[in-house]
Parts: C-alpha cells; sequence; structure tokens
C-alpha cells in the first residue's frame, strides 16, 4: 500500500498560497512580494519619497525662470539645457554602472543630486534670479540624474528574483506615476504658504532620506570582471553592439518609440482644453487631460496583480501597445471630455503594463555586465521619446488639425506595432 500521500502534512494557508498563487480579491491586487526583500524595500521606500520630492523641484524650476522672465520660449529653452545632459550621462552612467559597485555609484550621485537640490534653494533665498544660473543647475542635476537612473534600475535584478521582477517594476512604477500626480499638487498648494525656494529645500531634505536608505544596501559589485575601457565611450559602443545583437532587447526599445513618438499627444493638450473642450471650462479640461494618463497608470499599477504573473513578457509589450494606440485613437475621435479622459485612462493604463513588461525583459533577457547600459539607453528613450512626440504632433496638428493628429497618431501605432510584431518574430516568443 502506498502510504506517501496519508503521510504527506496538510498544507497550510499560506502554502497553498505560495504554490498557487493569490486567490480572490487578492488575484487583482499589487502584487506585493517584492517588498518582502529588505533590500529592495529600502530602495522602493526611497522612492516614495523622492516620488514627491522630485517633482517639488520639476515644478519650481520653471515657475522661478518664467517669474523672471515672463517668456514660455525661456521654458522651453530649460527643458532641452537638461536633456543634453540627461542623453549624455544616462549612456555613460549605464557603462558606469556595468564596471562598478553599483551601491557606490548611487551613493555618488543621490548625494550629487541632494547638493543639487541645496543649491537650487540657496540662489532661491538669495534671491539671485539669475536664469543662466538655473539653466547651469538643471544641467547639472539631469547629469547626476543620467549617471544615477541606470544604476538604479539595473540593480532590482539583483535584489529580487528573475520571477518577481515585473512586480518589482510594477511597484516602483506605481510610485513614480503617484508622484507625478500628488507632487505638483502639493507643489501648486505649498506655494503659496511657505514660497517656492522652500520647495528646492524640502526636495533636498527628502533626498537625505533616499542616501541613507542606499547606504543600507548591500555592496553590489559586477559580477564578472569589467573590461579595460568599459566605463568609456567603448564601453557605450559596446551596448549598442549588444541591442543589434539580441532582438528582443532592439525590439522592446523599438516598442517604446513607436507608442512615444506616434501616439504621445500632451503638445495637443492646450489647444484641444481651448478648442474642443472648451464648454468645460478651458483650465479645468487642460487640468483633466494631463492628469488622466498618471492616473490610469497609477490605478494599473494597483490592480497590477491581473499581469504580474505573466510569463509571455513578449505579447504583454505587444499588447499593451496596441491598447495604447486604439485608446489615443479613440481619444482623438472624442468629443466629449469625460469619454476623452476615460480613453486617456486606459492609454495609461497600458502605458502601465508596457512599462513593467519592458523593464522585466531588460533585466532578464540582458546579462548583469551589459544591465546598465540597457537601462541607460532605456533612460534616454524613456527621455527622449516624448519631446519628440511634442515636435510630431505638434506640427501634424497644425497641418491637418488636433483630432486628426491624435487620431491618425494612434491608428499608426497599432499598424506599426502589429508590422514589427510580425516581422521580427523574437519578440512574440519571448518568455520567462
Amino acid at each position: 500500500m502506498d502510504t506517501s500521500e496519508s503521510s504527506t502534512e496538510p498544507r497550510t494557508p499560506d502554502a497553498e498560497q505560495e504554490a498557487d498563487g493569490p486567490r480572490g480579491w487578492r488575484r487583482w491586487a499589487m502584487d506585493t512580494r517584492p517588498l518582502r526583500r529588505p533590500a529592495y524595500r529600502r530602495l522602493w521606500a526611497s522612492t516614495v519619497v523622492t516620488a514627491v520630492g522630485s517633482q517639488l523641484t520639476a515644478v519650481a524650476v520653471p515657475k522661478q525662470i518664467y517669474d523672471i522672465t515672463g517668456s514660455s520660449a525661456w521654458v522651453g529653452a530649460a527643458s532641452l539645457a537638461g536633456l543634453l545632459p540627461l542623453i549624455v550621462f544616462a549612456l555613460w552612467g549605464g557603462a558606469i554602472a556595468d564596471s562598478m559597485d553599483r551601491r557606490k555609484l548611487l551613493l555618488l550621485t543621490n548625494t550629487g543630486i541632494a547638493v543639487t537640490s541645496l543649491l537650487f534653494w540657496i540662489q532661491a533665498f538669495a534671491g539671485l534670479e539669475s536664469v543662466w544660473t538655473l539653466m547651469l543647475l538643471l544641467a547639472l542635476q539631469q547629469a547626476f540624474w543620467g549617471l544615477n537612473a541606470p544604476a538604479r534600475s539595473a540593480s532590482i535584478a539583483r535584489l529580487v528574483p528573475a520571477d518577481e521582477l515585473p512586480a518589482a517594476n510594477a511597484l516602483g512604477s506605481t510610485v513614480m506615476q503617484t508622484g507625478q500626480i500628488a507632487g505638483p499638487l502639493l507643489a501648486g498648494a505649498l506655494i503659496p504658504v511657505i514660497g517656492l525656494a522652500e520647495l528646492y529645500l524640502i526636495d533636498a531634505l527628502a533626498l537625505c532620506v533616499t542616501v541613507w536608505a542606499v547606504y543600507r544596501l548591500p555592496a553590489l559589485p559586477p559580477l564578472t570582471a569589467a573590461k579595460a575601457g568599459s566605463a568609456g565611450l567603448r564601453g557605450v559602443l559596446e551596448g549598442f553592439r549588444y541591442i543589434s545583437g539580441h532582438a528582443v532587447l532592439l525590439l522592446s526599445f523599438l516598442a517604446d518609440i513607436v507608442a512615444m513618438v506616434l501616439g504621445m499627444p500632451r503638445a495637443l493638450f492646450p489647444q484641444l482644453a481651448a478648442e474642443t473642450y472648451a464648454p468645460y471650462g478651458e483650465g479645468f479640461a487642460l487640468g483633466l487631460l494631463f492628469a488622466a494618463i498618471p492616473l490610469g497608470a497609477v490605478l494599473g499599477g494597483l490592480f497590477s496583480g491581473t499581469f504580474s504573473r505573466a510569463r509571455w513578457h513578449g505579447w504583454m509589450v505587444i499588447g499593451s501597445v496596441v491598447v495604447w494606440g486604439l485608446a489615443v485613437a479613440g481619444f482623438g475621435l472624442s468629443g466629449s471630455l469625460w469619454l476623452a479622459v476615460a480613453f486617456l485612462a486606459l492609454a495609461g493604463v497600458a502605458d502601465m503594463v508596457s512599462m513593467v513588461f519592458r523593464g522585466a525583459i531588460l533585466l532578464s533577457a540582458a546579462t548583469d555586465e551589459m544591465r546598465g547600459r540597457m537601462q541607460g539607453v532605456f533612460t534616454v528613450v524613456v527621455a527622449g521619446g516624448p519631446r519628440l512626440a511634442d515636435v510630431l504632433h505638434g506640427t501634424a496638428g497644425s497641418a491637418f488639425g488636433p483630432r486628426a493628429a491624435v487620431a491618425g497618431g494612434g491608428i499608426l501605432v497599432v499598424v506599426v506595432m502589429l508590422a514589427l510584431a510580425a516581422a521580427m518574430p523574437a519578440l512574440r516568443r519571448y518568455r520567462v
């Protein structure tokens, strides 16, 4: 008689949940397994603090420049002044992150960002009123951020197991999107009460929490000996060659470029608010349009349990980009503000799914000695894509009208993404 079954102890509810996955409403709720890992929990907790603090500075800088100059052109010029250092140092920072202890790099760069925020406060408190000083500090801050972001993202794969990477990305992305909503609202409420200069000081103090959290992380040295010159131009070029030789990585970047460049309609929000949705109140409509995508992304993150355990990561990216395109097209065809906001929120959910699985692919498909460089390119794509979209949609909106430009862009996203998926099967076949 086989007694193996009868001698086996019954599984506890916790053991069943571990083996079979969560049940009931927990299948829908955010997957919080990565927070059980102390090192990842520290990194994530620091993000909670700085997600709001960084948005205070993001609001304060353009506000201060506009107060000094009275010109939106100077505000736009300042944005471009920060873009070039971000691109250069993100690519370089990715190479550095692959050649040294990532914890040490995070300590250095987070300290640099904190000092820059403190300098922002000093110039504002002193009443310097120099646009060039602000642009220089902004460029310095973005350079530090470019060095920081690849190391921070690449470290996640060393802090959680591979099957929890989508959940970890969802947790981080949700916090960042929440900061994009709460930060500007908090800044708008605080400026009349405590003044603009103090926003910089709050950000600097919040960054001290980040520095402490990073200090508590374990050492994250390279798993293999770094090659000579890997932290310089040679290392950056090796990263691009690595991407060109791995179709799934290349397609993950192309998917984001397609979605953002062809389908990010934010440049047309002011015109749509002034024309199509004017009966609702121009200011009210504009605020809703800008808030809708990040709000949808946050909702997607809160219910990320529905997708964070998926194994076919490639199909999740393809499907989410297609849904993004369809939602943007629906937004362009909407004459009702509330229907437009609903479509944009749906686009935000799709964007969250895309971010989660593109990030997971970059961390799981690349070897550890290349993860920093992959995250550097990822940072450049994420920062540069929407800015290119602003130029493209602004031009198309002037030529064809805003609604036609938005709807056409959304349809193009669907067509191009499906064409890429059909022509290059690597993304379709990728699973973990």
